[in-house]
């Protein structure tokens, strides 16, 4: 009985459930990732009112770089929480900074089944959740092979996806790179994606190739021209400009 309640739970999240951001949150987005992203990597944004700001979401990106998850927190405008090895929360000062910015943690060789239990109960949270579709850097920066995970996370949460192209960060701290050149990044935020119709296999798969072709088409678009750029601004409970 408590495995059903489970499961009906999980098709029926708080739909305006949404953690604000927690002081520690905001002090490194003011003091060390908006100046890194803002004045270091000259960077902007684009389609920042595609962003719900209550419930649920699987924010979906491509990943060419570690700087990839501090940036696209920042540059939505809402905390996205992303997978971290547990090690991380037991290192002093670091565990408590990374908690305090949405991180979750999971354990060396858990199970890709435990990994998405943990993010599905993220999202009935109302949080954002943060996927890098690939699950690995890619030596390009785009989306080459995709998996399934985010579509069935947004399946099993009954959450909308929203894809987002991070262009040049694999320029900036690629693989294979320890010094970081400072290049622009730029970051685009493309339309929502409606959660798959089922768990099947046939429908994650669609839903996975309409987010990889969203975001390496908003990746063929380029950096943004400067006069219609928008800069990413720290992150605020409530922002109407945004």
């Amino acid at each position: 009985m408590p495995r059903r309640r489970g499961l009906r739970r999980r098709v029926a999240p708080p739909a305006l459930l949404t953690p604000r951001p927690s002081l520690t949150y905001r002090l490194i987005s003011y003091l060390l990732v908006f100046p890194v992203f803002r004045l270091l990597f000259r960077g902007r944004t684009s389609g920042n009112d595609q962003v719900p700001l209550d419930g649920a979401l699987v924010v979906v990106a491509n990943h060419g770089s570690h700087l990839d998850p501090p940036l696209l927190g920042h540059a939505l405008g809402r905390p996205v929480a992303f997978m971290a090895k547990a090690e991380l929360f037991r290192v002093p000062l670091l565990g408590a900074i990374i908690r305090a910015c949405g991180a979750y943690p999971v354990s060396r060789g858990a199970s890709d089944r435990e990994a998405i239990r943990i993010a599905t109960d993220r999202l009935l949270e109302g949080w954002a959740t943060g996927v890098f579709i690939d699950g690995t850097r890619q030596a390009d920066g785009r989306v080459n092979q995709p998996q399934p995970g985010a579509a069935l996370l947004a399946a099993r949460a009954g959450a909308p996806l929203l894809p987002v192209a991070i262009i040049n960060s694999h320029r900036a701290l690629g693989t294979g790179q320890s010094t970081p050149r400072l290049v622009p990044i730029h970051i685009r935020i493309g339309q929502i994606i409606p959660p798959p119709a089922s768990r099947r296999r046939v429908d994650l798969l669609a839903t996975t190739a309409a987010c990889q072709d969203q975001i390496n088409a908003l990746l063929d678009q380029g950096l943004l021209a400067p006069a219609r750029a928008r800069s990413a601004l720290p992150p605020t409970s409530a922002d109407p400009d945004r």
